[in-house]
């Protein structure tokens, strides 16, 4: 599956209230499980998915400072919250709010990571719109791909200063 191919529709999808969005990776990102929810709504199917980079379901309108300050996060051993929006087999998108964790082998190394995702807050979603617009445009300003995201990493971190607050307590306060 050429997940360049794939060009948004502007259609978005909602995740049900009840509904919970499981995934799995190993330590290099590569989808290991999916449930049932994460097909119905992507459209992608089991063999589609393993085996795949997570970012397969990555939407262009996705920031990837957000993406590197999560991996950041999860390769240290903590927890992280954050807004995502994925795009479908098909082009569609859904947004969900994400709580991405690490898995622990027995001798406490780092063996994968785990994601629960749950639909998100209107308000939520309308913020962090606001926000990945801002940081999407710091990106794009920059010819050179890494240097945009490093540089809206750094706008954002300045962000976060600004209101005293850690990643996972401004994300928590949408």
């Amino acid at each position: 599956m050429d997940r360049a191919k794939i060009k948004p529709t502007g259609v978005e999808r909602k995740l049900g209230e009840e509904e919970i969005i499981v995934s799995k990776t190993d330590t290099s990102g590569r989808i290991t499980y999916v449930n049932q929810t994460l097909l119905k709504i992507s459209d992608f199917t089991e063999e589609d998915l393993i085996g795949q980079q997570h970012s397969i379901v990555r939407h262009p309108d996705m920031p990837r400072s957000v993406f590197k300050l999560l991996w950041e996060t999860v390769e240290s051993g903590q927890e992280i919250f954050a807004y995502v929006v994925n795009l479908t087999k098909f082009g569609d998108h859904y947004w969900v709010f994400a709580h991405v964790t690490p898995t622990f082998g027995s001798d406490g190394s780092i063996i994968g990571y785990h994601s629960n995702r749950r639909a998100p807050t209107p308000k939520g979603v309308e913020s962090a719109q606001a926000l990945y617009q801002v940081l999407l445009e710091e990106e794009r300003r920059h010819a050179d791909r890494r240097k945009g995201m490093l540089s809206a990493t750094e706008l954002l971190q300045s962000m976060l200063a600004d209101k005293q607050k850690e990643y996972d307590e401004f994300i928590l306060s949408l």
